[in-house]
Parts: structure tokens; C-alpha cells; sequence
């Protein structure tokens, strides 16, 4: 019997099974988020999730409230976040954008991501009028499709990309997502692509309206999303074609930063590794 080999996967699962603790407790961001929650969502048992949460904790990259008894991310966590930045700075590149769009328009701006076959808000920017949709905060975490920037990202893929997302979240959109089957997503993905922007009138809560639009690498690859919400009040159809207007604009401008850094980085790359000198030129 291999007891070294046993002990390796053992240790290996429960790495893997720490690190989607991790990551569950970073999706509720600031909210914080229960045991009973994460026992719930890890399919674990408590005393599993528990001794996970402990080990954790002890590396700073979880720590829970005394009072709430809620986890939260910890300043570990924040240290390598913000090391990450410096290397994935989609946010860095965006923050200017997401201010401009909050000021201009008074409403909330968001910047999302895609993870595998969902979209990750990373980023909302408050704006100033006095009525504000919250459906939307930092760190939550919706089937691609499901809300504006989500739409946008999954427009933003090949068809066939298209399709293997929303059969691999199928089963998640018929227990969450009622009101939002296939067929609706499919048809608001061609309607995003026909219109250049993505528009969701109210599909997740009635008075909650958004737009968004996708950003893209230089090679066209699918980087993000901004987008705006807003009351529907706010999202008439002449205002839906003005703040389209403001989000490609600042999405062009991003993607320009985009370029720019994947520049700097070439250049450095090049610096760093000069050509070796052909010596049978000399021979």
C-alpha cells in the first residue's frame, strides 16, 4: 500500500477544499458570510468547513467577526490582492472610467470579470442620485448572462463558448434564474451583439435596470465588462442610447490602457531577454 501517495492526495484535496472556502468567503466581500452558509454552498460538513476556516485564519487570509461570528477576507488576503494588482490591474486601468461614469451620469458604475462560467463584480462606484438600485455590490457573483456586464461578457464570446456556458450553468439558472431560461439569454446575447451594448430592462428585480459593455485585450480577447444601474425610472429609452454612449466611450478608453500595458510588459520582456548574437556568423 502507498500510505505516501494516500497522504498526498489527502493533502492535496484538503488545499483544494481550503482554497474554494476561500474564494466562497471573498464572494461575500464585505457582507460577510456565515458557517452555516459556507457548509451550505461547499456541500461539506461543518466540522470540515470549521477546521478548514481555523487553518485559514491562522494564515491570515480569513479572519471572523466577534460579534457577527460572520467570515470575512483577511489582511493577508488584501496583501496578495493588492501584490496581484500590480500584475492583473484591470481595476487600476478602470477606476478612472468608473469615476468619470458616476459623476457624469450620477448613477452606480460597476467593472466585472468573468470567472470560468460566471461574472465577478469587482468594483462599484457610487453615483450621487438619491434613489440607487443596490442589486448589485462588490463581490457578487451571477451565471454569465444574468445582468448587464454579465450579458455583455457572454456576447462578447463565440458562439460555441455561448453555448457550453449556459449548459454548464443550466442547472443553476433553473433554480436561481427562473424568469432568465436559454432561450431568453440567447436571445438578449443577439440583441447585445446587434445593438453594441447590453441592456437588461428589469429581467433580475423589476425596478433594477442596466447596461453594460464589454472590454477587450488587444488580441480581442474577453477582459471585462463596464456597466451602469439604475431605477427604471432613469433607463428610459432615450437615456439608455446616451448612457450606451458614455459606457464605449470609457470602454475604448480602457482598452487603450490595456494595449498600453501589454506594451510596457512586451517591451520589458525584450529588455529583459535580449537576443543572443549569432556566433557561427563570426566562424
Amino acid at each position: 500500500m502507498n500510505l505516501a501517495g494516500e497522504r498526498d492526495v489527502t493533502g492535496s484535496q484538503s488545499v483544494d477544499r481550503a482554497l474554494t472556502l476561500l474564494s466562497m468567503v471573498g464572494r461575500h466581500a464585505d457582507r460577510g458570510v456565515s458557517l452555516s452558509r459556507i457548509v451550505e454552498q461547499s456541500g461539506l460538513n461543518k466540522p470540515t468547513c470549521r477546521r478548514l476556516l481555523l487553518a485559514l485564519m491562522r494564515a491570515g487570509l480569513v479572519e471572523q467577526d466577534e460579534e457577527s461570528r460572520r467570515y470575512y477576507l483577511g489582511q493577508e488576503s488584501y496583501v496578495l490582492g493588492s501584490l496581484a494588482s500590480r500584475r492583473f490591474g484591470l481595476l487600476q486601468l478602470s477606476m478612472e472610467s468608473l469615476l468619470r461614469l458616476s459623476r457624469s451620469t450620477e448613477d452606480s458604475s460597476f467593472l466585472s470579470v468573468r470567472r470560468d462560467t460566471f461574472a465577478v463584480c469587482l468594483h462599484r462606484e457610487e453615483g450621487t442620485y438619491p434613489v440607487r438600485t443596490h442589486a448589485l455590490q462588490a463581490g457578487f457573483e451571477h451565471p454569465l448572462g444574468v445582468g448587464a456586464g454579465s450579458l455583455a461578457m457572454l456576447a462578447a464570446l463565440p458562439d460555441d463558448e455561448v453555448e457550453a456556458t449556459l449548459a454548464a450553468n443550466a442547472l443553476v439558472l433553473a433554480e436561481q434564474f427562473p424568469m432568465l431560461p436559454a432561450d431568453r439569454i440567447r436571445a438578449d446575447v443577439a440583441d447585445t451583439r446587434a445593438k453594441g451594448y447590453a441592456l437588461n430592462p428589469g429581467r433580475i428585480f423589476a425596478n433594477s435596470w442596466g447596461i453594460g459593455v464589454a472590454l477587450k485585450t488587444p488580441e480581442g480577447h474577453l477582459a471585462g465588462a463596464l456597466s451602469i444601474a439604475a431605477i427604471d425610472s432613469r433607463m428610459q429609452e432615450k437615456r439608455q442610447q446616451e448612457l450606451a454612449g458614455y459606457l464605449l466611450q470609457e470602454a475604448r478608453l480602457v482598452e487603450a490602457r490595456i494595449a498600453q500595458m501589454f506594451a510596457t510588459r512586451q517591451d520589458s520582456r525584450n529588455t529583459a531577454s535580449p537576443r543572443m548574437p549569432d556566433r557561427r556568423a563570426n566562424r
